[in-house]
């Protein structure tokens, strides 16, 4: 029998993405040609041809603007989680912010939909050692998972040490967190679900989704993905964006050189590579993986 994996889709626009912050702060969103509902409806379009379902990490701007678009998303039985408000990456935020940050989109989410949201992911994974802390408010927002850790070294984001799959993110004795397999009575802990990475001569490789599904062939993305379920029996969480699918957005102005290559490589390609992942591989919703979340 097929394992089934993760399916992610992070709802945000092309002009919010952390790289951008620079030319592209939330002042300027407002003036921004926002191209999401066309993208998530192409989503939703090939989602459907499969019968899979996957989880949405809405933006809460974005659910602000356009709730009829993540009332289209719940409807069609798909998983509405947090990608919090304003993408801010948690290390930009103090505490007091971040805590209003997540509550205000966990609110809104579920006030659009009438269903509890139940997970959470931060921009750019930036949950890290130093900003472990986010644990603690997540927990006491009412999340009970969350999707943020990228278990790779990479100059914007990652903690290379985290373990590569599902496990819980547990408050040690002396106030910091860490993984374990499992959560303890009376210890305080978060489910959580790493971005899944293929591992080989001891590093863990990014293989799920995002930029690594544009710059890598999809055989080797296939390969590697295939690897995961096959011999480390696990499932895997891949990962999206609706801008990717968007060979004609505008172009950013005044963006550094890997910047400009990270966000544009290969966007016409992304669509195709997209069909052909959900033809090869079983998935489903983060929830639903999971089961009862109660």
């Amino acid at each position: 029998m097929a394992i089934s994996n993760y399916l992610s889709i992070d709802v945000e626009d092309y002009f919010q993405v952390s790289a951008f912050e620079q030319v592209s702060p939330r002042s300027c969103w407002d003036s921004q040609s926002c191209r999401v509902e066309h993208n998530v409806d192409l989503i939703l379009e090939m989602l459907a041809v499969g019968k899979t379902r996957a989880t949405f990490f809405v933006l809460g701007w974005i659910a602000d603007r356009y709730p009829q678009m993540v009332r289209k998303i719940s409807t069609l039985g798909h998983e509405i989680a947090s990608h919090g408000y304003s993408h801010q990456r948690v290390s930009r935020q103090d505490r007091l912010s971040f805590r209003s940050d997540i509550r205000i989109s966990k609110a809104l989410l579920e006030d659009l939909t009438g269903f509890q949201v139940y997970g959470y992911r931060a921009p750019s994974y930036s949950i890290s050692h130093e900003t472990d802390w986010a644990f603690d408010e997540l927990l006491e927002a009412g999340y009970h998972y969350d999707s943020s850790i990228f278990p790779i070294r990479h100059d914007l984001y990652g903690i290379a040490d985290w373990p590569r799959f599902s496990g819980y993110a547990v408050k040690g004795a002396d106030g910091t967190w860490h993984c374990a397999p499992e959560a303890k009575t009376g210890t305080l802990s978060l489910r959580e679900l790493p971005i899944s990475t293929l591992a080989i001569c001891g590093m863990n490789l990014p293989i799920a989704g995002g930029g690594y599904f544009r710059l890598l062939p999809y055989a080797v993305t296939r390969w590697g993905l295939w690897r995961v379920n096959r011999q480390d029996k696990k499932p895997f969480v891949f990962y999206l964006h609706p801008w990717e699918l968007d060979p004609a957005q505008p172009r950013m102005a005044h963006i550094r050189l890997k910047s400009r290559f990270r966000h544009y490589l290969n966007l016409h390609k992304t669509e195709g590579r997209f069909s052909r992942l959900l033809k090869d591989f079983e998935f489903t919703s983060i929830s639903q993986g999971f089961g009862s979340m109660s």
